[in-house]
Order: structure tokens, then C-alpha cells, then sequence
């Protein structure tokens, strides 16, 4: 205790708090400062570009240094592929459960009715969906290098599992290049730790924007909707995530909620589930007690396919558009929307926004009026916060439930009670 008392005496009451509290922190003394400044909180926003250009930075190397690396130390193919399998059964799953609950609880509350708007005519039609088959052949890069420059998440996942696996079958003499991916990931990782300290300054800096480019004003005529996205995503997470926590990997959710606070922090700030990815493996391996392999591989794998979040907010935006323009969805087109969405969330990016891109994909696909993104476009940073959060926390379920099946989640880390806990009780 005395030990702990003078440590954070030499750091400073600021040096001396979690991340997890810095992050709270900003993210207060942001709405406060946004809704006290307004339209002038835009001066504040470089503070939170500066932060989000950093984690980009991270991105493209650290998932392809994590994923080679998780896949060498893997030198069982077979034990890749039944991992893969697992972790790909696990996102799919969970998203069609919450694309269901975003259409149960837009049912349920109906925040569309009432509006009476009419469709155009002459509305602009979006793009058409690609299919499955075009999905897949997207997902093999003709030029990795080119990929690697795009930031094309798929393609470099696609790349970096190929590089990884024929690493392995190359044995002895792979071992350099194995040994040289090895460093550059702990260097990644290192300079990932560097980078999150400043993201408390960059969440304050994002809030402040959005606070006072938003205020409260606007959001009133929406609330509805943001109080029905919002309930859907603490759903599921505190039930959903939870419950299979406690029954699929017989943990306590409890532990896994805690966990969850750092990366949920950032996911929900920075809306970018890829950006978050740096946070996510940190927590994964330090708070949960997953296993270097595990995480390197499912957490980077999750932040590309899994859009639990942006599947449960189509849901609740589809039918809110529908009940906006008074248009009666048949029990067909609910299956219709569960099966879009799940799908089209394989190819849906990790970064700010595109679950807008998505859900214009999903209006065309049911022929719901294009006109709706206007109104949600107003309030999509919000909703994007929300679903954002529940990608990164699905992320951490799934390398949880995948490492404990396979003998590779540390419970002595996972019920272990955090230092900054111990030492406040002490």
C-alpha cells in the first residue's frame, strides 16, 4: 500500500490513473466542452484526427504482422483450420442473432410511425449489392503490395493467412522470415502502447466536435431511434455476450464485462472497429488471458467480418425507414434483411461510416425508399458510436469462447482482479 502511495504520489494524480478512467475523463470534459463552445467545438477536432490518423497508421502493419504471426505459431494446419472454422461460425451466428434483435426491437417500439413521409419518384437508386460469388473473388488480392498500400482489410487477412501457412510448410528455412515478422509485431505493439496514450487527448477532441456540431437539439425528432439502437446494443452485449460467456465457455461474465472497458472506450469514440484493433489484442491478451496465437489471428479476422453492431442497427434503421414511408414489410423480407446483412457483413469495412454504405445496400436489396439515408445520415455518427462497440465486444467474445476451447485462455489472467483494483482496495 505505502509502495502504491508513493508511486502514484511521483506519477501525479493523471499519471497515476487507468487508461480506461483517462479515456471517461476526456470523453466528459468533451461533451462539456462541445455543448458549452458549439459550432466553434470544430477547432477542437484536429485533436481527435490526430489520434484516429495514428491509429490508421497501426492498422495495415499490425494486422499483417499479428496474423502471420498467429499463424506460424500455429504449426498445426489442421489446428488453423478448425480455428478458422470456429471463429467464422461464431461471427456469422452472431450476427444473424443481432440483425434479429435490431428487427424485434423495431417491431417492438416502432420509432418510425407517426412521421408520414413520401418516397420520390425520381429517387437516385444505389448501387447494386454484390453478390456472394463476387464477395469471395474480391477477397484474393491480384497485387498484395497494392492491397498492403490500400488498406484493402480483406485482401491483406487473405494474404497474410497464405504467407503465414507457407511459412510454416517452408520449415527450417522460413525461420528467419518467421523470426524477422516476430519483431516487427512486438515493435507494432510497443509503438500501439505509445500511441494509446494519447487517447484520452484524442477523445476529447472527438467528443468536443460531435457534442457541439450535433447538440441536443437536433437529436430530439430522432431520439427514438437512438434510444432503440442503443438498448438493442446494451442487449446484446450485457445478455447476448454475456450469457455465452456463461454458458458456452462456463466463465464468469462478469470478468468479461470488466475487460471489456478500455477497447468498448475507444471503439465507441473513434467508430472504427479496425482502429480499436490495437486496444482489443492489448485487452485480449492482458485482461482476458487469451493466448498470443488466439488473439493475433480471431481479434484482426473479427474486426473485418464481424459487424454484429452494424447488422443490429440496419435492422432498427430498415424498419424505421419502412414505418417512416408507410411501407409493410412481409415475414419475407425480414429473412431477407437477416440474410443481406449477415453476409454483406463480411465484407463490410472496419471504419467510420460504413455501416451507411451498408445499410444502402440492404434498403435496395428489400426496395425500401433511398430517401431514408437522409434522415439517418443526420445521426449516423451516433448510431455508429453505439455499433461500433458491439463489433469490438463481439471481437473479444469470440477469441474468449475460441481460446478456452482450445486449452489457450490463461483463467488464472481472466479471474484475476486488475492491479489498479488491488491497489484501490489496498
Amino acid at each position: 500500500m505505502q509502495q502504491a502511495t508513493i508511486e502514484a504520489s511521483r506519477q501525479g494524480f493523471w499519471g497515476s490513473l487507468a487508461l480506461w478512467k483517462k479515456i471517461l475523463i476526456g470523453m466528459a470534459l468533451g461533451m462539456i466542452t462541445g455543448v458549452f463552445l458549439g459550432p466553434d467545438a470544430e477547432i477542437l477536432k484536429p485533436i481527435g484526427t490526430l489520434f484516429i490518423n495514428a491509429i490508421k497508421m497501426l492498422i495495415v502493419p499490425l494486422v499483417f504482422c499479428s496474423l502471420v504471426v498467429g499463424v506460424t505459431s500455429m504449426q498445426d494446419t489442421r489446428k488453423l483450420g478448425r480455428i478458422g472454422l470456429k471463429s467464422l461460425l461464431l461471427y456469422m451466428g452472431t450476427t444473424a442473432v443481432a440483425i434479429s434483435i435490431g428487427l424485434g426491437l423495431g417491431a417492438l417500439f416502432a420509432p418510425g410511425e407517426g412521421i408520414n413521409m413520401v418516397a420520390s419518384s425520381t429517387a437516385d437508386a444505389a448501387k447494386e449489392a454484390p453478390t456472394l460469388v463476387q464477395t469471395l473473388l474480391a477477397m484474393i488480392p491480384t497485387n498484395p503490395v497494392s492491397a498492403l498500400a490500400a488498406g484493402n482489410i480483406l485482401q491483406i487477412i487473405v494474404f497474410a493467412l497464405g504467407l503465414g501457412i507457407a511459412l510454416n510448410l517452408s520449415g527450417e528455412k522460413a525461420k528467419p522470415a518467421v523470426e524477422l515478422f516476430e519483431s516487427l509485431a512486438e515493435g507494432m505493439y510497443k509503438l500501439t502502447e505509445l500511441v494509446m496514450k494519447l487517447a484520452p487527448y484524442g477523445v476529447f477532441g472527438l467528443m468536443a466536435w460531435v457534442a457541439g456540431k450535433y447538440g441536443l437539439e437536433i437529436l430530439l425528432p430522432l431520439v427514438k431511434v437512438i434510444a432503440v439502437v442503443y438498448i438493442g446494443s446494451v442487449i446484446h452485449v450485457v445478455v447476448f455476450y454475456s450469457g455465452m460467456i456463461s454458458l458456452v465457455g462456463r466463465l464468469n461474465p462478469l470478468r468479461y464485462l470488466k475487460g471489456l472497458v478500455n477497447p468498448a472506450a475507444v471503439a465507441f469514440t473513434t467508430t472504427s472497429s479496425s482502429g480499436t484493433l490495437p486496444a482489443t489484442i492489448k485487452a485480449a491478451r492482458e485482461e482476458m488471458g487469451v493466448s498470443k496465437g488466439i488473439s493475433s489471428f480471431v481479434l484482426p479476422l473479427g474486426a473485418t467480418i464481424n459487424m454484429d453492431g452494424t447488422a443490429l442497427y440496419q435492422g432498427v434503421c430498415a424498419l424505421f425507414i419502412a414505418q417512416a414511408f408507410g411501407i409493410d414489410l412481409a415475414f419475407s423480407d425480414y429473412l431477407l434483411i437477416i440474410m443481406t446483412s449477415t453476409l454483406a457483413s463480411i465484407g463490410t469495412a472496419g471504419v467510420p461510416g460504413a455501416g451507411l454504405i451498408m445499410l444502402s445496400l440492404v434498403l435496395t436489396t428489400v426496395g425500401l425508399p433511398m430517401e431514408g439515408l437522409a434522415i439517418i445520415a443526420g445521426i449516423d455518427r451516433i448510431l455508429d458510436m453505439a455499433r461500433t462497440t458491439v463489433n469490438v465486444c463481439g471481437d473479444m467474445m469470440v477469441s474468449v469462447l475460441v481460446g478456452k476451447s482450445e486449452n489457450e485462455l490463461d483463467e488464472t489472467i481472466y479471474n484475476r482482479e486488475s492491479t489498479a483494483a488491488v491497489a484501490e482496495r489496498a
